[in-house]
């Protein structure tokens, strides 16, 4: 079949050959790009490590870590104005009526600091926690889910987050006040042709002949900030030369320098206020002092990133799983159907308790995961990463299951039941808004990947080379050797363990019996794992299904041990929430049991085998009989480098 037709060369957006630059790498190479950038060390105590080897250390989490008064104090008082501000000067229905967040808004939140929340207050921000800023984010996306997508991509993978971590010093004094004071950034890695596989990146940064900077030629896809973004974190590949390692690079690359065109603001079946762009770079030169951790150092500058980063999308599925179980509570008690308030019917009640259950269970696991972040002696990689995954899909269902019951109610726009008298609450906006959190920084199936990979990371480290089809004899032998002592040290631990001891965390009263079973599965995930390595060996990377389940269970069982640390640390002050942990865990218990039945008895193998008879047309028949959207375009729009043709639509926030 010939190709579809496509536009002419340098056409915006359109179809043309990838830039030489991408090339077409194979799987084995897109896989070595992205072991090379993970952190391989793990210098700090892992709770989610040692999880999934089967060994429960409490003792990483228990007792519930604290915040120091004096900076909680000092970030009531901002998230009290903050709130305030919120709440009497944005009108969150406008925002979603008019697609735009108003630039009076960009000018209020800029008085309040609230760009500058995770910068230092020595570069003028207010250096807030990863706790307070979560709660700030979860506070704004109540009020409308863009504001917080706006705040969050500029400070959690913006500009602010790489140079705190990974900048000099004179870039942070260059950079950090201007966004502190209300300049927004944005971060540019996805192409058009690039998504989760970054071995493929077509953007380069050719080095200028007088070694003074860079010469950025690229297009850069979904861009969140991109339209109003006057500072960029863009990704680009520096070719390697003699005496230069080359590689994806970071840098910061000023929004209105000469060649960056803005083409397209992209438009969201939810998030109708986030400014995300298509744009474009030609010949835009960056100086050399902007390169952000050295040549090369681009992608584990993004995950590293993200290990705090991600924090901020479950804080806002915590804030929707709040909204939800407000207007499911009040609902339930004031409409009556049938005699009795909707709640009181056992269908409704499982959804208003699961509702209930699951936000305080996600609470939980995010609060933890900031107080560990924040008091940074341990590594939470693997926690911020199930967090991101256990809220993103969990805040979903609990969306579903408002408008479930809602009914028709939940089905229909805010503005629709307020022409009628009725309260205005946007599920159906809620439902639009939450489904991007699946995808955002990571989707459900790369997250699970990405977890996967650190979760037998033990096992791949003394046993790597046995599985390795390229590694000689000599190095399988050696790793047959640290395998076997790994092992024979190892295996007999997942035997017998503290849950097996009926009084075993004794400490946490009604609660003790499901930490026990969380030590007990501990050990069943991890001789599970073990022996689906010893069946697979080097195919256990293909069983994406089986690993997801594995992830699956470890993020439950993560999600327990949270609430059960929290309630009983917290009982004094909310007894009740010793219930609610209790009513999480029992669901949780359940849902675990059904992930390892999963585990050994499923249609996987069936599955991948019906796919590839799909992808051949064997049943393209059953399509017949409806209109099907036009061939005449490519499912990926390509795109070559040149300068653009298209308007600039960049947006620019006024002076206040």
């Amino acid at each position: 079949m010939d190709d579809p037709p496509q536009p002419p060369a340098g056409a915006s957006g359109g179809a043309g050959p990838l830039p030489t630059e991408a090339g077409q790498v194979s799987e084995k190479e897109a896989r070595q790009v992205a072991e090379a950038a993970r952190e391989s060390a793990w210098d700090r105590p892992s709770f989610g490590k040692e999880l999934f080897l089967g060994r429960f250390q409490l003792d990483l989490i228990n007792p519930w870590p604290r915040t120091d008064p004096a900076e909680a104090a000092r970030a009531e008082e901002f998230l009290a104005a903050f709130g305030a501000y919120l709440d009497s000067e944005v009108d969150g229905a406008a925002i979603e009526r008019d697609a735009r967040i108003p630039d009076e808004v960009f000018h209020g939140l800029a008085r309040l600091g609230a760009f500058g929340m995770k910068i230092d207050r020595k570069h003028g921000g207010l250096g807030l926690s990863n706790l307070h800023y979560c709660r700030a984010l979860m506070r704004a996306g109540s009020v409308n889910p863009s504001i917080g997508a706006l705040l969050s991509a500029h400070q959690s993978i913006g500009v602010p987050q790489p140079l705190k971590m990974f900048g000099t010093p004179e870039q942070k004094e260059r950079f950090l006040p201007r966004l502190a004071a209300g300049e927004v950034s944005a971060f540019l890695l996805t192409e058009p042709d690039v998504g989760s596989d970054p071995a493929r990146l077509a953007t380069t940064a050719e080095p200028t002949e007088d070694g003074t900077g860079y010469r950025l030629n690229g297009v850069k896809l979904w861009a969140t900030n991109g339209t109003v973004a006057t500072l960029l974190v863009v990704m680009a590949r520096v070719p390697a030369a003699e005496g230069r390692r080359g590689g994806i690079t970071a840098f910061v690359v000023e929004g209105d320098s000469e060649g960056i065109t803005v083409e397209r603001r992209n438009e969201f079946i939810g998030l109708r206020g986030l400014e995300n762009s298509l744009t474009r770079f030609h010949d835009v030169f960056v100086p050399k002092e902007n390169v952000i951790g050295g040549e090369g150092k681009g992608l584990k500058i993004a995950l590293t990133t993200l290990n705090t980063g991600r924090l901020s999308l479950p804080a806002m599925c915590v804030g929707a799983g709040k909204w939800a179980l407000n207007v499911a509570r009040e609902w339930a008690a004031d409409r009556v159907q049938w005699g009795r308030p909707v709640g009181e019917h056992e269908a409704v009640a499982k959804k208003l308790a699961f509702i209930a259950a699951t936000t305080y269970g996600m609470e939980s696991m995010l609060d933890l995961c900031c107080l560990l972040a924040d008091d940074d002696r341990n590594d939470i990689r693997i926690e911020a990463a199930l967090v991101k995954l256990y809220a993103s899909e969990m805040a979903w269902k609990i969306a579903d299951e408002l408008i479930q019951i809602r009914g028709g109610r939940g089905y229909e726009t805010a503005d629709s039941l307020a022409a009628r008298g009725e309260r205005p609450a946007a599920v159906e906006q809620l439902l639009r808004d939450l489904r991007i959190n699946r995808i955002f920084e990571g989707s459900t199936e790369i997250m699970h990947l990405l977890i996967a990979r650190e979760a037998v990371d033990a096992h791949l480290s003394v046993a790597g080379d046995i599985i390795d089809p390229d590694a000689g004899l000599g190095r399988k032998a050696r790793a047959g050797a640290r395998a076997g002592a790994f092992y024979a040290k190892w295996l007999p631990t997942l035997a017998v363990g503290k849950g097996q001891a009926p009084g075993a965390y004794h400490e946490f009263g009604p609660l003790a019996g499901h930490l026990r079973h969380v030590e007990r599965t501990s050990r069943k995930l991890a001789r599970s794992t073990f022996y689906a390595m010893s069946r697979w060996q080097g195919k256990m990377e293909r069983k994406q299904a089986f690993l997801g389940r594995v992830v699956d269970i470890g993020a439950e069982l993560f999600a327990m041990s949270a609430v059960c640390v929290r309630a009983v640390a917290e009982r004094a002050e909310h007894p009740e929430n010793v219930e609610l942990a209790d009513l999480f865990c029992r669901q949780a218990r359940l849902r675990v049991d059904e992930l390892f039945t999963g585990l050994w008895s499923n249609t996987d193998s069936v599955d991948v085998a019906a796919a590839k008879r799909i992808i051949a047309g064997r049943y393209a028949s059953i399509e017949e009989g409806v209109v099907t959207p036009p061939a005449d375009q490519p499912w990926v729009s390509r795109w070559q480098p040149g300068p653009s043709t298209a308007q600039d639509v960049r947006r620019r926030i006024p002076p206040a």
